[in-house]
């Protein structure tokens, strides 16, 4: 199955960063994030990618034009002719199709932009491209396989640091505690796709919202719970919890490391 994946947004909130570089590109060690989307994508042996273009969408084409192997791959340097011998690649077996989809479109609109490019998938998946997660999408596939639906998603837990409040009928506090503790589930992304997702997307729909809606109420959508890992990097204070995570070596999502037999070691 193609893989698209929403790479346009101006990440407003992560102004650090994305005032030079689009979000995508915000890197969690030597890689960007959008790099480590991909990776999980191909570990479970989707390579083909759609990514959908915006705000600073010609760094992301020179990120992938200029590819840099050695950065990721154990090599061998002969100093005497400065060849590089790779003792194994990311991308060789990856298809990627690089599509403008306009500044200020929403999600939805990148999608039917890219229409043209999945008129041969019944079935393809879709991502924001800022978030990751170790869940098992062999498993959501199948799940949305088993359904009579024409779209999925993973619903996880949120994993913002406020604290909601639940009240009685005179105002008094009832309870307290952090979001995750919470019986609250979001959209996390990691979408599931029938082609005939494109009869309920109208011009100026955003995806989750009017087309979604017009899923639920023909029962139509689905989604996975997952209540493993799942983060998304939506403000500084995100990229600096990747960078400790990666600096401790504590990186759930790099599931190609924990089972490698199904993908080249990274």
């Amino acid at each position: 199955m193609k893989v698209v994946l929403f790479c346009g947004g101006l990440g407003t909130r992560l102004r650090e960063h994305s005032d030079t570089i689009p979000k995508p590109l915000v890197p969690i060690g030597h890689r960007p994030i959008l790099w480590h989307l991909m990776r999980y994508y191909a570990h479970f042996g989707h390579r083909e990618f759609v990514l959908c273009l915006g705000y600073r969408g010609d760094l992301i084409r020179e990120y992938f034009l200029n590819y840099q192997e050695a950065m990721t791959n154990d090599f061998t340097l002969h100093a005497k002719d400065g060849k590089v011998e790779l003792h194994s690649r990311d991308l060789d077996d990856w298809k990627i199709t690089f599509v403008d989809t306009g500044l200020h479109s929403n999600i939805g609109q990148r999608l039917l932009r890219v229409r043209k490019y999945l008129q041969d998938e019944p079935v393809f998946l879709a991502n924001y491209a800022d978030g990751l997660s170790d869940l098992p999408l062999d498993r959501h596939i199948a799940d949305f396989n088993k359904r009579e639906v024409i779209a999925s998603f993973a619903a996880v837990r949120s994993s913002q640091s406020f604290h909601a409040v639940q009240w009685g009928a005179d105002d008094t506090v009832t309870g307290m505690g952090a979001m995750p503790d919470q019986q609250l589930w979001i959209n996390g992304g990691f979408f599931i796709l029938k082609r005939e997702i494109f009869d309920y997307i109208e011009e100026g729909d955003e995806l989750v919202e009017k087309p979604f809606a017009r899923l639920i109420a023909q029962r139509k959508l689905a989604a996975l719970r997952w209540d493993g890992f799942w983060q998304c990097m939506d403000t500084f204070k995100d990229k600096i919890g990747f960078d400790r995570m990666e600096a401790r070596g504590e990186c759930p999502w790099l599931v190609w490391r924990r089972h490698p037999a199904s993908a080249p070691e990274c």
